[in-house]
């Protein structure tokens, strides 16, 4: 068996294999850090890399020591206090001072390990695990992704095509065929040659020529020949594709301070990472409302300082439409986040509720809500937690009362589920 090693160097000539297992190995760490980046940073560093702090007592190796007692045979050199055949005391437990601290009377100790993660492994860690739930391949009218399968085997073909296997196969088989006959005569001739007494010079000469004569002829079959060669003949085969577009749906009304919007425009950016890490064919739909919804890009969503009333369901109406215009289920998945801190006009939510049930869920693959609030629950809450409950694999609820919350939540509304076997 072979074995590679990878030896390429990554920046400060650490082994990027050793690296690997080193982050394998204090995985634990890393995700708690990376948890709390989430929490502390701002908004426009979401996506950098971090610098991780191990104490030092994890750092150090398990091993196995012998404890105190049992029966000892031990050589000491001479002294003035021990005579042959004297017994040791036990040295008495429990002198000295001990704590968690590195203190000592020579003044050394040892710091925590410090290290920096890039910015790749970073959201790695970060999105590890995760997936939209429901994804599912449709088949595009326009087809722009084929995969290389083969469709059989050619006795004609590039080097780069050459089945080996085959190839070799057939080269064995022509091999045995071609000197099959060849060597059932010469164990017929050396069967006769053991036969023959020793002093029948003559005879033996002539079946010992023979026999070298057969054993050239075998010796000039060829190893392989180029009628053994076997190439794989290779065809594109059309795939159907993942697309999938995530509605954003914003709330800046009055109502949402500064410290609720900005934990609704975190939930959102890790949303936008996650979406262009993981899946390459993903639009996404930033939707802001108040007494009104508008369709803005990505700066406008984060940065803009609109405000006005709340009135939930005008985002829904437009998420509505633009489905209608570009989005058709028939040819995408179709996913929805809806960040709010649950306070709306009072007939307003009963409308939201009959739009999702009848009209917007029956095209989703999945749609979270989550509430950003340290208070009760109002009545959006209520309505869309009867959405929960009757549509429990394509609706979410989740509430957040503090930045701390934000990514878990993420997670738990965005982790992976266990394939049914």
């Amino acid at each position: 068996m072979s074995y590679v090693l990878d030896r390429r160097l990554n920046s400060k000539d650490k082994s990027a294999v050793n690296r690997q297992r080193f982050l394998k190995r204090y995985r634990k760490h890393i995700k708690r850090a990376v948890s709390d980046a989430v929490s502390d940073r701002s908004i426009t560093d979401m996506d950098r890399g971090e610098q991780i702090g191990i104490p030092q007592k994890d750092l150090q190796e398990p091993v196995f020591g012998h404890g105190s007692g049992g029966y000892r045979e031990r050589v000491l050199p001479g002294n003035k206090e021990f005579v042959r055949g004297d017994r040791i005391k036990r040295p008495n437990g429990g002198q000295g001072g001990s704590g968690s601290g590195q203190a000592s009377d020579g003044g050394e100790g040892v710091d925590d390990f410090v290290f920096q993660i890039t910015q790749s492994e970073f959201l790695e860690f970060m999105f590890e695990d995760l997936e939209l739930p429901n994804l599912v391949k449709r088949q595009l009218s326009s087809i722009d992704t084929f995969k290389m399968v083969r469709a059989g085997i050619s006795e004609e073909g590039t080097p780069n095509q050459l089945n080996v296997v085959r190839s070799m196969r057939s080269a064995f088989a022509r091999r045995i065929a071609m000197g099959a006959g060849k060597r059932r005569e010469c164990n017929r001739l050396r069967e006769e040659l053991d036969k023959l007494p020793a002093d029948d010079q003559v005879q033996r000469a002539a079946i010992a020529e023979q026999l070298e004569m057969l054993e050239r002829k075998l010796a000039r079959i060829p190893y392989i020949d180029d009628f053994d060669l076997k190439y794989n003949i290779m065809r594109k085969q059309p795939q159907p594709s993942s697309k999938a577009v995530m509605f954003c749906l914003m709330d800046v009304s009055g109502s949402m301070d500064q410290r609720t919007k900005d934990i609704a425009k975190r939930f959102f950016i890790l949303l936008y990472l996650f979406l262009q890490r993981s899946y390459e064919k993903t639009e996404v739909v930033f939707i802001r409302h108040h007494s009104t919804a508008k369709e803005v890009d990505e700066e406008e969503f984060f940065y803009s300082r609109e405000t006005g009333g709340t009135v939930v369901s005008s985002a829904l109406r437009l998420m509505k439409e633009v489905i209608a215009d570009r989005y058709p289920p028939t040819e995408w998945n179709i996913y929805g986040a809806q960040a709010s801190d649950g306070d709306n006009w009072t007939n307003d939510s009963p409308v939201c509720h009959e739009i999702l049930s009848r009209q917007l869920i029956p095209q989703l693959q999945y749609y979270c809500y989550i509430e950003i609030t340290d208070r009760g629950h109002q009545e959006l809450w209520q309505y869309y937690e009867q959405l929960a409950q009757s549509h429990a694999d394509g609706f979410a609820i989740r509430s957040i009362e503090d930045y701390p919350d934000i990514y878990p939540v993420f997670r738990e509304l965005f982790q992976r589920q266990a394939k049914n076997a």
